[in-house]
């Protein structure tokens, strides 16, 4: 029976799951290798936890690929499907990952350079591990393709754009799944206009109107809008040619912009929002403080991009799991419709709004998203 194994790769991580292929592909195992480095482990859905010890991509495949051994009895992976960050101008859907296809998303790599680069390693680890399984790329820009030019250009000269210097957004297979569950069991929001938040240690939000994207607060790289773990978030951008005055790198500001801001560059204690909630110090409250305060600003800007607003989801690590920041971006906004039950909320229900708009808090599936793409790849 043909099978269908997804890759959600990121720089410490490698998330999996295996489906048997149908037009809804059914889940049959799913997990991830965490702490790809020196002391990597395999966590399995149903909590089964293996030390790998050191590990790259292609070992946690090949680790993935030993703890599937009796999920994958009597079954034949024919597809394997890809998480890739950043599809640029060329790809606006999924499509199988040629050596053409590759050498153009290698070129990719200084746009997203905290993923890209272990997307494609994954891609080839799966290429030697199923040389014969056809490799689908799915792309997190895609979603976002189709905006008006006033939301993809930036006030540069004009030739710029035309080199693909514009804003892509990302995080499009969560947008993509967040918003076939709301045509499946919401189907008049799903008509409507919906900001989605999806708040984890990398964030962003996306305005989308009947099922489209219209606006997101991602832009040309994975660093623009919101504040994320330790990623900026929106910047001035003379604050970078002060820094280069000053003597900074490239290397060096790229080091600080990716991984030493965010959450953690202004707490100085942690990018994980877990701990800072947990915090007494004035730092960690103060991130939150500034992490609250952007959500809120650009909830304003999305919702402006719609004309109005019929609704909120909530996903994410922090966006399906934090409910005092869920009732801190609420707070105040009852003037766009939006007002919060604190029951339903603190509880973790899925409807937890008591005003005009709705609010959801929706649990994310990119890997249903890919398996899907694959499974229609696969189709005859």
């Amino acid at each position: 029976m043909s099978a269908i194994l997804t890759l959600n790769a990121g720089s410490s991580s490698l998330k999996f799951g295996l489906y048997r292929a149908a037009s809804e592909p059914e889940i049959l195992q799913s997990g991830q290798v965490e702490n790809i480095g020196p002391v990597a482990r395999l966590s399995l859905h149903d909590g089964t936890k293996r030390e790998i010890g050191p590990a790259d991509h292609a070992v946690a495949v090949r680790a993935i690929l030993t703890a599937l051994e009796g999920d994958l009895k009597g079954h034949q992976v024919e597809g394997v499907g890809h998480r890739i960050v950043h599809g640029g101008k060329a790809f606006g859907s999924p499509v199988e990952l040629t050596e053409e296809a590759l050498e153009q998303l290698e070129t990719l790599v200084p746009l997203a350079p905290l993923h890209q680069p272990h997307n494609l390693a994954a891609v080839r680890a799966a290429q030697a591990a199923f040389p014969t399984a056809r490799q689908i790329g799915c792309f997190d820009t895609a979603f976002h393709r189709g905006h008006p030019f006033v939301n993809d250009a930036f006030a540069l000269p004009r030739r710029f754009y035309d080199q693909g210097v514009r804003r892509y957004g990302f995080h499009g297979l969560s947008y993509d799944y967040i918003s076939s569950v709301l045509k499946r069991d919401w189907p008049d929001l799903a008509q409507g206009r919906v900001v989605i938040c999806h708040l984890g240690n990398g964030a962003s939000m996306c305005a989308v109107a009947q099922g489209r994207s219209r606006g997101s607060t991602m832009g040309f790289s994975a660093l623009d809008g919101l504040p994320m773990g330790t990623r900026c978030g929106q910047l001035d951008p003379g604050v970078l040619l002060y820094l280069m005055a000053q003597g900074m790198t490239h290397a060096q500001i790229e080091q600080m912009l990716y991984s030493e801001s965010g959450l953690l560059g202004l707490s100085q204690i942690s990018h994980d929002m877990r701990t800072l909630l947990q915090s007494d110090d004035p730092r960690a409250a103060e991130a939150i403080d500034y992490y609250v305060f952007r959500i809120r600003r650009e909830l304003g800007a999305m919702a402006a991009v719609l004309n109005g607003l019929d609704g909120v989801v909530f996903t994410g690590g922090i966006g399906e799991n934090a409910a005092p920041i869920r009732a801190r971006v609420i707070e105040g906004l009852d003037f766009l419709g939006l007002e919060l039950d604190a029951d339903a909320n603190a509880t973790g229900a899925v409807s937890i709004g008591a005003g005009a708009a709705k609010i959801l808090t929706i649990k994310t599936d990119e890997e249903r998203v890919i398996a899907r793409a694959v499974a229609s790849a696969l189709a005859p």
